[in-house]
Order: C-alpha cells, then structure tokens, then sequence
C-alpha cells in the first residue's frame, strides 16, 4: 500500500499521530498497520476489574514440571534445582518424520518437516516468574538459551526459542518454563525477516534492526527501558498494544554470540520490563514472546551480516488485566490494526516502577 497523505508523522501542520488514523510501515515484516488513534476517545473503555489471585503451589507432585514428579511418559523429574531441560512428551517436529512424496498438482504441495521439541524450566518453584527470579537465576536462563542455541543449531538450520506465558496465551502450566523447536527449515517468520533484513543491508549498508535501535536509542519517544548494552522499545510497527522489541546495541548475529557482560545486562533489562509489565496491571501480564536471530546448520558457513539478534514480545492485555486486542474481523481479513500509539503504549511503560507490586507490597505490610 501507498504511505498515508500528509507526509511523515507531524507533517503538513495539521497531521497528529496521537488524533488522526494513519498507517505505518513494517519494514522487518514488509507490512503495514493500521493506527487508529482516535478510537482511545469512546466512551465505553471496558471494565477495570482485576482476575481472581491465583494461588499457585511452590511445589506441586502432580505437576509434570516440578523437581521429582512424573510427567505423562512415566518419567521421574530429577530433584534439579536450576534449570531442568527435557524432551517435549508430546513434540510437534520429529527427526525421523518420513518424506510426504511428490505432489500430483501445485495447489497440493507438501515438503518434509523434522526437527526435535524441548521443554526448559526456568525454575524448580512454581509459583515464581521471570520478573519475581533474582539476577543470577535470570542470567542462568539465558546461559542454557544461549547454550540450547548452540547445540540444536550445529545441526538444524532454525532453533525457536519462545515463552508462552498465562493462561490467556495458551499456556496451561504456571510452573515458570519456555520451549525450544528446532527445524530442518526456516519458518515464515524467520524466511520474512531474513528476506527483509538482507534487503536492507544491500540497499543501505547497515543491518536494519543495529539502525533502527540507533534511531530509537536517539529519539527516545519509544523506548521503555535501556542500559548500556540492550534497550527495549514499543516498536514504531507495533501491533499489540504494549508489544515490545529488545535490541542489543552491538551487532550480534545470534544469542550464543553475547559477550559475558551482555548477558548479565541482558538479565538486567530483561527484569525491568517484565516487572513493568507486571505493574501495569497488577497481574502476572501474559505474553508470548521469542528470540529470532540467524540462522544456524548449513547457514553458519555462509555470511549472515544482514541479520540482529532481537527479541519479540507479544503482550494481548490492552485496557485491563482481563480486557485483551482481539485480532478479529478486519484484522484478520484485511490488515493488522491498534488503537493506542506506540509512543503511547511506550510512555505508559515507561513511567511504571521498577519495583514490582508483589515486592511493594511485601514492604507496606
């Protein structure tokens, strides 16, 4: 599609991103979204109710992801008490999956998928999350990512790493873990991004996402938390609500690349937004989230310079801890499309706490 009439945001003297619908470009996924600002003004803003407080067992022995349970393959959960990384009892790829066989029509295409499914605890305690663990135990989670990364990547060309979190993502457990897929191909998504990221540095002779966390790290309306090393910001593009994009500074290919002090600055930032989420709501904020950097196997002998390692954060909460965006009806017919802008949703976040309500509320007992 064409940009919006009246030029860059602010443009022509009349054009106010935070009053008038426009569209913004995509540049990682090629696409546009609509932004329809004015909408925030009806009247009807949803109810601001809390969910039910959860109750959540530290240690649970029918929980098939806590120290010593059983799991439903008759397998006993060792007593770990870091991280604990386990084979997927019910895995979506297989490495000895069988070839589906020529197609007789073009419209009926199908081509072979293998690959191998982990599941990783973050934690032996359930009732803990990401933003409630300390520094080290984050730090101890991005060590095994990046170690995952490595090892399923010396042989399979795309290793997807993502955290479901809450009930409202599709995440039936509390029990505080992500999951590792690991392909024989790379999925849209990361085909998407290593199309659109190869283009750029071709056509401008910097990887877009080190450019872009460049601009945003200088114009500052966007960003939500930053460090030295890392910043995260609600991504100009954004989708959801309060989605956010984390950017390492230098130009790291993949997660397994990060210098030791990054990943201890990595646990940092990460900490600070989660908590922020948390706070925004005052609820454990559910989200889907994942790490996209370039892609391993045969690829790690070819020259993969276009890519930035990043992280994606998808948040579906938009104007109560039980009140979520929908994507529906134009949505899903004819484009992505957000109420609240970025600069907003970033703002917001922005000036949250960086302590989290549980803890403040711990201090005011």
């Amino acid at each position: 599609m064409e940009p919006p009439p009246g030029g860059a945001e602010e443009g022509g003297g009349r054009f106010r991103a935070s009053e008038h619908q426009h569209a913004r470009y995509n540049p990682l996924r090629d696409d546009w979204v609509l932004v329809s600002a004015h909408r925030v003004k009806r009247p009807w803003q949803g109810q601001l109710e809390k969910p039910p407080h959860e109750d959540v067992p530290r240690w649970d022995p029918n929980n098939p992801l806590c120290p010593g349970a059983t799991r439903a393959n008759g397998e006993v959960n060792p007593q770990y008490e870091g991280t604990f990384v386990f084979p997927n009892d019910f895995p979506a790829l297989q490495p000895d999956a069988p070839e589906p066989g020529d197609s007789d029509h073009p419209l009926f295409r199908a081509a072979a998928a293998r690959g191998v499914c982990k599941v990783m605890c973050f934690h032996p305690w359930s009732d803990l999350t990401l933003p409630l663990m300390s520094l080290v135990e984050i730090r101890a989670v991005i060590d095994k990512w990046a170690e995952l990364a490595a090892e399923l990547g010396a042989s399979y060309p795309w290793v997807q790493i993502f955290e479901n979190k809450g009930a409202m993502m599709g995440c039936s457990n509390p029990h505080p873990h992500c999951q590792v897929w690991a392909s024989s191909f790379l999925p849209n998504e990361a085909c998407l991004e290593d199309r659109t990221q190869r283009q750029h540095l071709s056509q401008h002779g910097v990887p877009m996402l080190l450019e872009y966390a460049e601009q945003e790290a200088r114009r500052k309306e966007r960003l939500v938390v930053e460090n030295a090393d890392w910043l995260v910001v609600v991504p100009y593009w954004a989708t959801w609500p309060y989605q956010t994009l984390l950017l390492p500074r230098r130009h790291v290919c993949r997660l397994q690349d990060l210098w030791e002090g990054e990943r201890d600055s990595l646990a940092s930032i990460m900490q600070r937004l989660l908590i922020k989420y948390d706070n925004l709501f005052e609820v454990s904020f559910p989200y889907s989230m994942g790490w996209h950097g370039a892609p391993t196997g045969s690829f790690l002998e070819e020259d993969c310079r276009h890519w930035q390692l990043h992280a994606h954060y998808y948040p579906p909460l938009l104007r109560s801890a039980t009140i979520r965006k929908f994507m529906v009806g134009y949505e899903m017919l004819a484009q992505a499309q957000r109420d609240l802008t970025p600069e907003q949703a970033a703002e917001r976040l922005r000036s949250l706490p960086e302590v989290h309500y549980k803890q403040r509320a711990k201090e005011m007992s």
